[in-house]
């Protein structure tokens, strides 16, 4: 029995994730994540071990630190970092910029890739009307530590004007497409078009020429791969009129943040959009949505997009770990988001309906439950 015992615990494996609830709605959607990761961890036959950490805006007003250096350290230390939400707006510094911790984790653990998945869940109203709209599945990649955010070239402000300035590098550049290149050709193995479209404005500004030039470079690389470019708003055109000609797009810092936020709209709102921020050693998993102080602690807050983000996480431990069951973990969470608005009776607090946290729990586990055809690895 004592044997048996040993050889069972020896064979799961035991994730060590590193969490950060943060502001407002975030303290909501993290224990409904974690119930759902964890049962269909169980059920995948390995384990999460979660250490909750501070970060935020309110943490940065008790303690003077976003994120505490002793909970920086735990995190570099973790298989993966799932994060709520962070800042406040009655909370700021001194130059009236709110509290952006989930941006600083990113410089702190070199997170170049933004990743933003646009998938719809069915059931859920979207704003496009034609059926086709369904279908869409796209991938935004969004350079995360450069662009107009890159803290090494601060911005000027004086009585009379402002400045602003856009760094892009060839080494963060580089890894980037690449990173890009390689997203899909696991896509095109799962059946998607194998192509990556690199947004820009390259007709108006030299800094998003050069970036045009390298990820052109680049793609000589991935010659089974589709490589091809687009002007930003031409591109926001096509997001909205041919969501189906598009599967890969990778573009800079901000209008990667526009166009994640657009596809998030498409979706039915940042409250099912998931994302993360990857790097070559660490990856940060949350939702697209802030932390909504106005519905904070009182249960009307969507966690789906939090759900979600954590199934990425699962996929990145299989990725990073070489863990299976994982992977399948992940599908069956996604399998069982979408089956339980597949109906159309689960409606969120945002899409007019009454779902909360506790509603779309309740709902998701339940349709977990109905999966039958799941063999645990």
């Amino acid at each position: 029995m004592l044997a048996f015992h040993c050889t069972t615990s020896a064979m799961t494996q035991d994730f060590k994730i590193a969490v950060f609830a943060g502001d407002g709605v975030g303290h909501e959607v993290t224990p409904v994540a974690k119930t759902i990761l964890d049962a269909a961890a169980a059920r995948s036959g390995f384990k999460l071990s979660y250490q909750d950490l501070q970060g935020g805006a309110q943490c940065w007003r008790d303690t003077d630190h976003e994120i505490p250096p002793a909970d920086y350290a735990a995190a570099g230390k973790a298989d993966a970092i799932l994060l709520a939400a962070m800042g406040l707006p009655n909370i700021r510094y001194n130059d009236g910029r709110e509290i952006t911790p989930q941006i600083s984790i990113r410089f702190h653990f070199d997170l170049y890739a933004g990743v933003r998945p646009v998938r719809p869940i069915p059931g859920v109203r979207r704003i496009l009307a034609d059926p086709a709209a369904a279908e869409m599945d796209i991938v935004i990649i969004r350079e995360s530590i450069e662009g107009l955010f890159a803290p090494s070239a601060p911005g000027t402000l004086t009585d009379d004007d402002a400045t602003e300035t856009m760094l892009i590098t060839r080494a963060n550049s580089e890894r980037l497409f690449d990173f890009s290149f390689r997203l899909a050709e696991r896509r095109k193995a799962q059946g998607h078009q194998g192509k990556v479209t690199c947004v820009d404005k390259a007709n108006v500004f030299a800094a998003f020429w050069f970036f045009r030039e390298i990820f052109e470079k680049r793609a000589e690389a991935f010659p089974d791969i589709i490589a091809d470019a687009a002007y930003v708003d031409a591109f926001s055109m096509q997001m909205v009129q041919r969501p189906l000609t598009l599967d890969v797009a990778v573009t800079e810092n901000m209008y990667g943040d526009i166009l994640s936020d657009l596809g998030a709209a498409l979706m039915g709102g940042m409250g099912y959009a998931p994302s993360a921020d990857i790097g070559d050693d660490h990856a940060v998993f949350q939702p697209c949505h802030g932390t909504a102080p106005d519905i904070a602690g009182k249960g009307l807050a969507n966690p789906t997009a939090m759900i979600l983000s954590g199934a990425m996480m699962l996929e990145y431990l299989d990725e990073k770990l070489g863990a299976p069951e994982a992977t399948q973990a992940a599908s069956l969470v996604r399998k069982a988001v979408d089956a339980a608005f597949a109906g159309g009776d689960l409606v969120t607090c945002e899409l007019g309906g009454d779902a909360g946290c506790a509603k779309v729990q309740a709902a998701v586990l339940a349709a977990m439950e109905g999966i039958e055809a799941w063999e645990s690895p």
